[in-house]
């Protein structure tokens, strides 16, 4: 995996904010971002039928936990579940409490901007830059093979092709 640029930025902003979101296109490596920068912090996917009937039958025990940040990945699976973070973080009043990601989805943004004004720093992973997708060390890279290929983070790492991608 390459370092991607927004780490530095996303580490920043829970040092001042209880809630980061990170929204994105699928695949453009939200998951195995978040997983890389917190390999050691509690991780749940709301895209696994067991943890997404847990997190909505039972939210608040699904968000207890010592252990911060708390990252909960696909929070459109489980919208409901920032209404219950919004009364934690208000009540903890601590930085850095959870990361959460989801693909972009203007009714995800408005609620997340709704329920938690002021709590939450709201961050776009895109496909890679051009700074990053150079760091796969691409074996030719002029502007037709880019505009051809894209720049998803697995048309490089695992040498997708782009037209089967």
């Amino acid at each position: 995996m390459i370092k991607r640029t927004l780490s530095k930025i996303i580490l920043k902003s829970l040092k001042s904010f209880p809630i980061v979101v990170i929204t994105g296109p699928r695949q453009s490596g939200k998951t195995t971002l978040v997983k890389k920068l917190f390999p050691k912090s509690p991780y749940f996917s709301l895209e696994d039928p067991d943890i997404r009937e847990f997190a909505s039958e039972d939210p608040r025990n699904f968000l207890a936990h010592e252990k911060y940040p708390l990252i909960i990945d696909e929070i459109q699976r489980v919208p409901e579940l920032l209404s219950y973070m919004q009364t934690l973080v208000d009540e903890k009043k601590k930085m850095g409490m959870f990361v959460i990601t989801g693909s972009n989805n203007l009714m995800l943004l408005e609620s997340i901007s709704q329920t938690l004004a002021g709590r939450v720093a709201i961050l776009t992973l895109l496909p890679c830059s051009l700074e990053e997708t150079l760091k796969f060390k691409p074996t030719s890279l002029n502007l037709d093979n880019l505009l051809f290929k894209g720049s998803y983070p697995a048309i490089y790492d695992r040498s997708v092709s782009p037209s089967q991608w």
